[in-house]
């Protein structure tokens, strides 16, 4: 605790993660599978951003904004791997305040902007389904540079009142929060000033994203369903479903987590602690992991792309 001493003589609380409460002994161990999701993650959500960038053919808004959805999961996984592997590997709690804040803004942000390109991808996909004819003359490059610094901008200032709460706050010269990162929730319930106003603002920006997203999200896929219900053939209906397959996929890895974590927030007030802290961990290290993994799957173009990037280095070595 002398850190904490140190840092509190300066004026400024202490801030200690924490790993996984009871199996200290075993944080080595538990850092092995953590680093390999962190590992393909990276490597996967780079793979799609490189293929992208790389082919011509690719070159259209669908994998325009799944270079985003890349984009925001390597922002959110290089914002929280420092502090996990620093807390796991070293047993470094301490946080300085200051920079608790800062990952915190680019966790909640990122998170909200994932949730803002979620909803872009399915505007996209409801007008390649609903005005197939009309979808290069709709969602044109200007358009889709507007939506990404739309859904950014939305995110970076939502969240930006929100630190500046808690900066204002007061705070004990040693506070423990519950996870290996910084939250919004979790600084807030550190406090011991008055919690309301932000408490309210936090539930005001849920409400301003992920809820409006979500509900869009449903509205999207309601008009998508009725227009594919209206096609004749069923092999036309099937193909035009499983355009939609990974973006599905990709939804559901996001909303779920996030889902389960706030209900456990809400209504588990007796939950073991380490019930909190895999769902956080799950919340924010499956949609990185996935969403590589699905479209690599799912989507024809980049899997053959993969695939004969793979043979060629095979060949190569050969």
């Amino acid at each position: 605790m002398a850190a904490s001493a140190n840092y509190s003589v300066l004026g400024r609380p202490a801030f200690f993660l924490t790993g996984f409460p009871g199996l200290e002994k075993a944080h080595l161990w538990i850092s092995i599978p953590i680093c390999s999701v962190y590992f393909v993650s990276i490597a996967g959500n780079c793979t799609i951003l490189f293929m992208v960038w790389m082919d011509r053919t690719l070159h259209e808004p669908m994998y325009y904004f799944l270079s985003m959805l890349a984009l925001s999961d390597l922002g959110l996984s290089s914002a929280t791997l420092p502090t996990m592997l620093g807390v796991l590997w070293f047993d470094h709690r301490l946080i300085h305040f200051d920079a608790c804040l800062i990952q915190m803004y680019f966790i909640h942000t990122l998170s909200i902007t994932e949730s803002g390109i979620l909803l872009a991808m399915a505007f996209d996909r409801l007008v390649a389904i609903r005005n197939p004819l009309r979808y290069t003359t709709i969602l044109t490059n200007e358009a889709i540079i507007k939506i990404g610094l739309g859904v950014f901008l939305r995110a970076a200032f939502l969240v930006l009142p929100a630190s500046f709460l808690l900066k204002r706050m007061q705070y004990q010269e040693e506070n423990v929060l519950s996870y290996s990162f910084c939250v919004h929730q979790d600084i807030m319930k550190a406090s011991c000033s008055e919690r309301r106003i932000s408490s309210i603002y936090g539930l005001l920006v849920m409400l301003l994203s992920t809820a409006v997203d979500s509900l869009l999200l449903v509205l999207s896929y309601a008009m998508i369903l009725k227009t594919v219900l209206g096609i004749a053939s069923k092999e036309e209906r099937l193909k035009a479903l499983n355009t939609c397959v990974s973006h599905i996929c990709a939804i559901l890895s996001f909303y779920i987590p996030m889902l389960g974590l706030t209900m456990i927030h809400r209504y588990g007030r007796n939950a073991p602690p380490i019930a909190y802290i895999l769902l956080a961990n799950i919340y924010l290290l499956v949609p990185p992991l996935m969403n590589p993994i699905v479209y690599s799957m799912k989507t024809k173009q980049i899997r053959a792309r993969i695939v004969g990037k793979v043979r060629g280095v095979v060949r190569a070595a050969q």
